[in-house]
């Protein structure tokens, strides 16, 4: 079997890695990384192009060298130049670069000096104190590097939604191709809640010949095991190792069925206390009165929770906290949906990390409807991301002013800054100055202490010219754990400053987590959803964002980037002290057009 698009992805990016360890040319590395992300984002398989002679010189990052390995990979399985890399370097030294906190010359030197070649031999050599003994290593890093593979470890069976998500579209998707006759199939459990890790996929669906349904799934091709096949009950696991438990539900007590397997847990059991009240008891086929034992079914949610009294509870509402105490009070928020946001205010593009050209990305912004967009590519700061210099920002900054008479979509001169270790910005102020959008976000020195880093971030939010705070705690979900710092006290900062944080959309950080998106609202501070795109496509990726927001009771007005393009001119337009009272006025009904 030809190799996939992800496989020759992984290939690329394990060569830069490699070139890396071995010190090779940055420019070199950068091709292979640059490489790596095009590949993975394409939408058709690299083998049928290569099966049908086309150019892959015309794909953006594939020169002529990746090009003839890409076609040496898929001919032969194998790519010669990668091989004599991966027996130049010591054994194991790929799997050490995959560790959260580990780069590929830290893993050069873990298996060069301490002859440790799995992730297991890190934790141990984390614990007993060699870790810390490598150069530019230390206590605290080596402390660090060993929270992250334990937090990875807890994980355990749970799958980023990310990753689930996914899964679980393709499948719907091929089951109603193949059984047409399906008349409703939903995702439930933590999927349906948009929950930031899954457990199992569940699917619960209609139909007049479940049969045919529960055959469909068990003959797709990515099903590699079948753990149940029943006319009414399915599971299988999938390739990527996620089990899904498909159910058929009867049309009339459908209704019941979709609510109890969406949970959660601790929502039905309030549901099920505020029923016993009223003399009646809850189950997945409907409601039942204890007195005389008669079961009413239900077709549609709607209709189950009007029958207890109760509005209709969006699903990312349903943890069992507040949502059964407001959905009484008539107090549920309006939540905020994807077509209410106008902008994304965190994008990137060639000239730093990004893999398309400025003009892709205006473009892709429009294509989603959006009356205005800022490009934040990278300062210089995050070396790696070949971030902008002064002199290149202002080149860019001249680019776009003369594209926007191209394009009604309004463009927006930004930058993502660094927030350096001293909590300094990482260009002069008289640039920054010269920007529309500000995102300031933390890339480096992540092992600072609790004060420090608390001390670093509240700097960077009292900048005048800080308009957000991207990816606050700088998590990469099962990879990465946040940075320490006093939350609290940042959050009174932002909202004393008028500083917007950011709901990074990206589902490999959903950074702000819904929990701390929740107290900043309570808090009155300016949310903003971005998507942080490093490719065209990243912009449909808002909806995770959305969900972010949904689970912390956002409602559109508790979201900056609603704002129509008049009203956010305005507001990155008044001066920061004085924007908080532009955006309380929006937010609460009394702003002057």
């Amino acid at each position: 079997m030809a190799p996939t698009n992800e496989q020759i992805a992984e290939l690329f990016e394990n060569m830069g890695s490699l070139l890396e360890m071995k010190g090779d040319t940055v420019f070199k590395i950068r091709a292979y990384q640059r490489a790596a992300r095009t590949i993975e984002q394409l939408s058709s398989p690299l083998a049928t192009a290569v099966e049908n002679g086309e150019d892959l010189t015309k794909i953006p990052g594939v020169g002529k060298a990746i090009s003839e390995k890409i076609a040496e990979y898929i001919s032969t399985g194998q790519v010669s130049a990668y091989e004599r890399l991966v027996e130049e370097l010591p054994s194991g030294v790929l799997d050490l670069k995959e560790i959260p906190g580990v780069g590929p010359k830290m893993a050069m030197a873990i298996s060069q000096q301490l002859g440790i070649s799995t992730v297991d031999g890190v934790a141990e050599a984390a614990a007993d104190g060699r870790l810390a003994t490598l150069p530019r290593m230390g206590k605290r890093a080596a402390e660090g590097i060993l929270r992250h593979i334990n937090a990875f470890k807890e994980m355990g069976g749970r799958t980023p939604i990310g990753e689930a998500l996914p899964v679980a579209e393709e499948v719907m998707n091929a089951l109603r191709e193949q059984c047409p006759e399906i008349d409703q199939l939903f995702p439930v459990g933590s999927l349906r809640r948009w929950e930031e890790t899954i457990g199992d996929i569940d699917l619960i669906g209609t139909s007049p010949n479940p049969e045919s349904v529960g055959d469909a799934l068990v003959a797709l091709p990515m099903v590699k095991d079948v753990l149940v096949h029943g006319p009414k009950k399915t599971s299988v696991v999938v390739e990527s190792g996620i089990q899904i438990d498909l159910r058929i539900a009867e049309p009339e007590a459908f209704g019941a069925m979709l609510q109890y397997f969406t949970g959660s847990q601790q929502h039905n059991i309030r549901l099920r206390d505020f029923a016993n009240r009223q003399g009646l008891s809850l189950n997945e086929y409907g409601i039942t009165n204890t007195e005389t034992g008669q079961v009413e079914e239900f077709a549609d949610e709607e209709t189950f929770y009007a029958r207890l009294g109760l509005p209709w509870m969006p699903p990312e509402l349903r943890t069992g906290l507040y949502e059964v105490d407001a959905g009484l009070e008539g107090t549920l928020p309006g939540l905020v949906v994807a077509t209410d946001l106008k902008g994304d205010l965190h994008l990137h593009s060639e000239w730093s990390d990004g893999n398309d050209p400025i003009e892709l990305m205006v473009e892709a912004a429009a294509a989603q409807g959006y009356e205005y967009m800022a490009l934040t590519d990278h300062s210089q700061g995050l070396g790696v991301a070949n971030g902008l210099t002064v002199e290149r920002l202002e080149s860019q900054i001249s680019l776009l002013r003369e594209m926007q008479e191209k394009y009604d979509i309004t463009i927006l001169c930004g930058s993502e800054c660094d927030i350096r270790a001293s909590g300094e910005m990482d260009f002069p102020d008289e640039m920054l100055a010269q920007l529309d959008v500000v995102v300031a976000s933390v890339h480096s020195a992540m092992g600072q202490d609790q004060a420090t880093m608390t001390a670093r971030m509240i700097k960077a939010i009292e900048h005048p010219s800080v308009t957000i705070i991207g990816h606050l705690t700088t998590r990469l979900l099962g990879q990465r754990e946040p940075v320490e710092f006093d939350l609290e006290a940042v959050l009174e900062a932002a909202r004393d400053t008028g500083t917007a944080l950011e709901i990074n959309a990206s589902p490999e950080r959903l950074d702000l987590r819904d929990t701390h998106a929740y107290r900043a609202r309570e808090m009155g501070i300016p949310l903003v959803i971005n998507t942080d795109s490093h490719h065209h496509t990243h912009l449909d990726k808002r909806r995770f964002g959305v969900a972010v927001a949904r689970r912390a009771w956002c409602r559109p007005e508790d979201i900056l980037n609603t704002m129509s393009r008049e009203e956010f001119l305005k507001f990155i337009r008044t001066p920061k002290s004085k924007r908080l009272n532009v955006f309380d006025a929006r937010r609460n009904g009394t702003a002057q057009s």
